[in-house]
């Protein structure tokens, strides 16, 4: 059986659910992104790395087709054992290990001035409760 990539959102899903592949490659610029968006969390579920590339044309010239929206890799050779390793396990470390970091900052934190005024003022009222309830 020779060792190649495969692709095709459908056979990778099925790769990953029985869990053949060893490293998934998503491109970035898939569009309609609802085609990939699963991808990531289904990546993390089966404990399977994974990581975003910069073209679907660059994984399609990978498979010898025009684009690629994702491709697997399911075997090495033996000779490439080794650095197959270090790239998973850095690839490992810097998108599913990092998920929590990453969906932990998103938005900032950052509150407009009608936010902030609203907020201050339900403050303001329960302050004015617990002070008659003490008082």
């Amino acid at each position: 059986k020779p060792i190649i990539l495969k692709y095709g959102i459908n056979h990778i899903t099925t790769l990953i659910e029985q869990k053949k592949a060893q490293l998934v490659v998503i491109a970035h610029d898939v569009d309609p992104i609802e085609i990939v968006v699963f991808l990531p969390a289904l990546c993390r579920k089966m404990d399977i790395p994974y990581c975003i590339v910069k073209s679907k044309a660059r994984l399609g010239a990978l498979v010898h087709k025009k684009t690629a929206t994702a491709v697997v890799l399911t075997q090495v050779k033996n000779e490439d054992k080794g650095s197959f390793n270090t790239i998973r396990e850095a690839i490992k470390v810097n998108y599913n290990d990092r998920f929590d970091d990453i969906r932990k900052r998103w938005g900032g934190g950052v509150v407009g001035e009608k936010a902030k005024a609203a907020k201050a003022k339900l403050e303001k009222i329960k302050a004015k409760e617990l002070a008659s309830r003490m008082g």
